[in-house]
């Protein structure tokens, strides 16, 4: 069988292929290393780190749902210091690329943080900015409908640091395409589509919430095609690195995403429901390269055909 090239460069970053873990599906070091070797990853992105520690949201938290599942974890993490001093340390041990995913309640806090990890680029090769988290009061979705204050995010956290930093979306802030267009402008060299969308499910026994916060991010197959939609038209309009998440469970689905163009994809929910998820989408990859006599993974990117 002859070798497939699935490299993927994104401007000035090489990985050795797009395979990558989406935001808090793949614990906060070494959760996965019993099932997964980090090194084979095309990227690794962090679970979300805040200024301060965050208990998160109370118990329950998380439901499976009809095609995915509804997360209201509110961002739990034992903030940057600890970050810096107990997380930085363990992935300077791998060899993989490292995406740390922030989140902040003002536009002093993103900058802050990229300030911070840029003291540590050795490392840190590219920074995710969380625009839009559902299940928080502060920051997230709420805090950035706000168009004025969600440039200004990203603007403060362009001028700390220069690093691959990444916009990542969802379409609970409105217009994805507008607000793509609005985020490059500000300084984000790359998108992350798409975020969770908000959902909710009912415990008809007690009329009650199945998890505390009431809503929660909903994730999985579920909403893969709305995330497919939206990796299409945003390479289409801006032809810039677009980072892909929204229920790649398998092969099939992440090959979807490829051909649609996107350059990295973060596996999530699939994680909880198959730990090995990652090794069995990029070999799978391989394996239909091979089929179709595809020896770069570029060929397959953008591929699609309209007639």
């Amino acid at each position: 069988m002859k070798t497939v090239d699935l490299t993927t460069r994104i401007k000035g970053l090489v990985f050795k292929n797009p395979v990558t873990v989406a935001s808090g599906t793949f614990g906060t070091t070494g959760e996965y290393a019993g099932y997964v070797d980090y090194r084979k990853l095309g990227a690794i992105i962090t679970k979300t780190i805040t200024i301060k520690p965050r208990e998160g949201n109370p118990m329950p938290r998380i439901c499976e749902t009809a095609g995915g599942m509804l997360n209201a974890i509110g961002l739990q993490n034992k903030g940057l210091d600890d970050f810096i001093a107990n997380k930085i340390p363990y992935y300077a041990k791998i060899a993989t690329p490292l995406i740390v995913n922030i989140a902040g309640e003002s536009e002093g806090d993103f900058a802050k943080l990229a300030r911070a990890l840029q003291k540590h680029s050795r490392v840190v090769k590219a920074i995710e900015l969380n625009l839009s988290c559902p299940n928080v009061e502060k920051g997230g979705a709420g805090f950035m409908k706000k168009r004025r204050l969600m440039k200004a995010a990203v603007k403060a956290a362009r001028a700390e640091t220069d690093r691959l930093l990444i916009a990542k979306l969802s379409p609970e802030l409105g217009d994805v395409l507008e607000i793509a267009g609005e985020v490059l402008d500000a300084g984000a060299d790359a998108l992350g589509l798409i975020n969770t969308l908000k959902g909710m499910a009912i415990n008809i026994e007690t009329r009650r919430s199945r998890i505390a916060n009431i809503t929660g991010g909903l994730s999985g197959p579920a909403i893969k095609p709305v995330a497919l939609r939206y990796v299409y038209e945003v390479k289409k309009k801006y032809a810039v690195p677009v980072i892909a998440a929204g229920g790649i469970m398998t092969v099939r689905d992440a090959l979807e995403f490829i051909i649609a163009g996107a350059d990295l994809l973060a596996v999530g929910t699939a994680n909880f429901v198959n730990p090995r998820a990652t090794l069995d989408i990029l070999e799978g990859m391989t394996e239909y390269c091979q089929r179709h006599g595809i020896r770069r993974i570029e060929e397959l990117r953008g591929s699609f055909r309209h007639v």
